[in-house]
């Protein structure tokens, strides 16, 4: 297996290795360490299907499944996000992703990581269209003035995953149901801090996102959508950004407790994108043994 780091901490590739294979302890320490390091990792020419998808991405925690979001058949971990139609009806969820934010921060364990792996890319006049762009928060966090860090050094943020899902619901052509009141019942609000310490990498991250935070606690609602508004806008300076072009084949984990992400939708209804994901929760990062365990093997 090699690594290969594109540099400035924008992720990496990896090669020479055949991850429909079952996955060596010490391969598996590699690549947890890599992820720690850049935060997003590129497999090319892994076209996985499903269930050998399902596989790979348990070995990073509890897998999340959204029932009322479309799966597939028979594998409820994988989500498919597609703008493909077939019967008058899409097949996946074609808006996935659009708008800055990081996934599963509303949960009280958050996520851990997404892996993704792209079956159909819209190309126009031979370029990739439907890119996914970054921003790396471990980066952010250093380049925030110390007063910031000082004053919101034991700060916490409410989350809430009904806030991102009715935004994008009011979206244009949003395909995504409403949630039923026993849903959103289900998902009640959570608070994490402000700045996360990286279980890998033991490095302070920013972790509040436009996409499902509310409010920092404590704070006058005034008073909160300014910090908020300065950290978002902050995380979002170009020198912490970096966009992965897809190719067909290509199997992508990124680590959510240090990055957002946004999917760019410059692509019509007739260009079709299919990219398969699962998201996995941080159960297992969490536990120090299992990351010292990981990074020895």
């Amino acid at each position: 297996m090699k690594v290969e780091f594109n540099g400035e901490g924008h992720g990496a590739e990896i090669t020479d290795i055949d991850l429909r294979q079952d996955l060596s302890a010490h391969d598996f320490g590699q690549i947890l360490w890599a992820l720690g390091e850049n935060s997003i990792l590129c497999f090319p020419n892994q076209l996985l299907d499903a269930q050998k998808l399902r596989s790979f991405s348990a070995h990073f925690g509890k897998l999340q499944t959204l029932m009322m979001l479309p799966h597939e058949p028979d594998v409820p971990e994988v989500s498919i996000l597609s703008n493909i139609v077939r019967d008058g009806k899409n097949i996946g969820i074609p808006d996935a992703g659009q708008d800055w934010h990081t996934d599963m921060t509303y949960n009280e364990v958050p996520g851990f990581v997404n892996v993704l792996v792209a079956h159909v890319v819209p190309t126009r006049s031979g370029k990739a269209l439907g890119g996914t762009e970054f921003t790396n928060t471990r980066a952010a966090y250093d380049g925030l003035p110390s007063h910031m860090k000082q004053s919101l050094e034991n700060a916490t943020a409410t989350h809430q995953f009904t806030k991102f899902y009715d935004m994008m619901r009011l979206k244009k052509g949003s395909n995504r149901p409403p949630m039923l009141e026993s849903e959103r019942r289900a998902r009640p609000p959570v608070s994490h801090p402000v700045f996360l310490t990286h279980p890998i990498s033991g490095k302070k991250v920013i972790y509040v996102n436009p996409g499902f935070v509310e409010r920092i606690d404590g704070m006058s609602e005034e008073e909160s959508a300014s910090v908020l508004d300065y950290l978002y806008q902050h995380c979002l300076k170009d020198q912490y950004r970096h966009v992965h072009h897809w190719a067909v084949g290509d199997l992508l984990l990124w680590d959510h407790l240090s990055t957002w992400h946004n999917a760019h939708a410059d692509y019509g209804p007739e260009e079709h994108r299919l990219i398969k994901r699962c998201q996995v929760m941080a159960n297992y990062v969490w536990q120090p043994e299992f990351v010292r365990s990981a990074l020895s093997a």
